[in-house]
């Protein structure tokens, strides 16, 4: 088995084309770094590298950890907080062509798989932010490759890689959970089972439980903050979503070609498999995978790890059925699949600003009351967004007294404003940030409160004032790319006279920083 593992390997046309996707997939995400500032949820994660912990209130630490060692350039770059998901991003190409070739397929099912990822929006911008989801997908990918080698060679060694790439799938995003409950087609199989017990695998399952011990705990020490978050999720958007809608749009979003090419074949590929063959065993698996979600109503994005897991399928069924003995196939397939390539600019900021709103907008514009446009993604605009904020606020605390001057603090209604004073603060010689919404609850100051506290916010009306004697409102920052009517303006406050102190602040937000 060893010696037939060694032999097994790409060819040399193969690898090109894995490393000519690699280029063309590095050089999309660098040319949308150049056009697009930071996400807001992005502003959050960058936060968290200053806060390393065994969890946050929204995901587990691992993106903290990622955060960390960016943080050490000291950089308010995108380039620079891109690097990881970047990185991700070609290790997510590279490994599923791994598992086509795992599959059986050659240098034509490879290239099909690795178009299919280029041209889909949806893994264009999930894998160009830095948000764990990016790192979600990939850890899915290792994770079913070492599935797959283990079901086909049944050796140790891809279970142990299988197993530590679980760990690193539940310590990047709960989500994982999904990945893990598919798992369980390996004890329903007897080849499975039986090479299951021959090594040990419950040393694996304890090791599993050792390493996400940690978080498991913070969580508790912390009221289960996940619990808090999934139940706002459902009451303010999963509950709202049509399982119906969810899936036309997850069609669109990995691309139409994608999903009639490679998604349908790849089903009807699974579904025809021999009932003791690798590929029926880990089809039982994703399916389960992919039911669970159904099942709890997750996002469209949810399913695009699964999603990368199917696509193999579909190009090894072209390459068996047609492309050995009329290898002519190939080219219309390629050809409709490039036609496909017009949906990239629609999940990355290829374009410049304004050429997006010229050639893109227009097929999703969407009328905002009171706005100019209603741009889909925040990140296509934010370098100017958040710039215009900072010169802002800067104006607002030099117009404070000297002595006002020296304690003051921003108070950031969402993480994500808090997020960008703490990044880009420091060049306009602002004070720190603070906020209670997300995990930046759990770095809330301590103490008294400063007299003068500047607030930040979106609409909230009289939000402040049950927190301070004095609240003026000095400046409306107008956003015409807003994409609802709750974000239209920026609002900052001059707050004074606190009411309470840092302590008590903290209790009164306690069940509420997901609002």
């Amino acid at each position: 088995m060893r010696n037939l593992q060694k032999v097994n390997r790409m060819n040399r046309q193969s690898k090109l084309i894995v490393l000519f996707f690699c280029v063309i997939k590095l050089t999309l995400h660098v040319l949308a770094d150049c056009h697009s500032g930071f996400q807001g949820d992005e502003l959050l994660h960058i936060e968290t590298g200053k806060h390393l912990a065994f969890g946050f209130m929204e995901f587990p630490p691992l993106i903290a950890l990622l955060a960390f060692i960016q943080n050490i350039f000291q950089s308010n770059s995108v380039y620079i907080h891109h690097l990881f998901s970047h990185f991700a991003s070609i290790l997510i190409l590279i490994y599923t062509a791994k598992t086509t070739f795992e599959l059986g397929g050659k240098s034509k099912a490879i290239f099909l798989v690795l178009l299919a990822i280029i041209i889909a929006p949806g893994f264009g911008r999930s894998q160009q932010l830095f948000q764990p989801v990016v790192f979600s997908q990939l850890f899915w990918v290792l994770g079913f490759y070492q599935l797959l080698r283990f079901v086909k060679y049944l050796d140790k060694k891809s279970l142990w890689n299988l197993t530590l790439f679980c760990i690193l799938g539940f310590l990047t995003k709960y989500d994982s959970f999904f990945f893990l409950f598919g798992l369980t087609t390996l004890v329903l199989f007897k080849s499975t089972r039986k090479a299951l017990i021959k090594h040990k695998f419950w040393m694996n399952v304890f090791v599993f439980l050792l390493c996400i011990t940690p978080n498991i705990i913070w969580q508790y020490l912390n009221d289960f903050p996940l619990l808090q978050m999934v139940n706002r999720l459902y009451e303010t958007q999963l509950d709202k979503i049509s399982r119906v809608e969810n899936l036309i749009n997850l069609l669109i979003a990995i691309n139409p070609m994608t999903s009639l090419l490679l998604v349908i074949p790849a089903i009807l590929f699974l579904l025809n498999s021999k009932r003791t063959s690798v590929v029926h065993i880990v089809s039982i698996g994703i399916g389960l995978s992919a039911l669970l979600l159904l099942y709890k109503n997750g996002k469209g994005y949810y399913f695009y790890p699964i999603i990368l897991t199917l696509i193999p399928f579909g190009a090894v069924f072209w390459e068996q059925l047609f492309l050995k003995s009329k290898k002519w196939i190939i080219y219309p397939i390629s050809v409709l699949m490039l036609f496909g390539a017009i949906l990239i600019p629609f999940g990355m900021p290829v374009y410049s600003f304004n050429r997006y709103l010229e050639k893109v907008y227009p097929f999703e514009k969407k009328d905002v009351e009171g706005g100019e446009f209603g741009v889909k993604y925040d990140e296509y605009y934010t370098q100017e967004k958040w710039k215009n904020t900072m010169n802002e606020l800067a104006k607002v605390y030099d117009s404070l007294p000297k002595l006002e001057k020296q304690d003051c603090l921003i108070w950031g209604k969402h993480y994500s404003q808090a997020g960008a004073v703490n990044l880009f603060g420091e060049l306009y010689h602002l004070p720190k940030a603070f906020s209670y919404h997300g995990s930046f609850y759990s770095w809330s100051p301590n103490g008294n409160m400063p007299h003068t506290v500047i607030a930040l916010s979106y609409q909230v009306g009289d939000f402040f004032t049950d927190y301070f004697e004095e609240v003026t409102l000095v400046k409306a920052i107008y956003n015409p790319y807003a994409d609802n009517e709750e974000v239209l303006y920026q609002k900052i406050y001059i707050c004074k006279k606190p009411k309470q102190n840092f302590e008590t602040m903290k209790l009164l937000f306690e069940k509420r920083i997901f609002e």
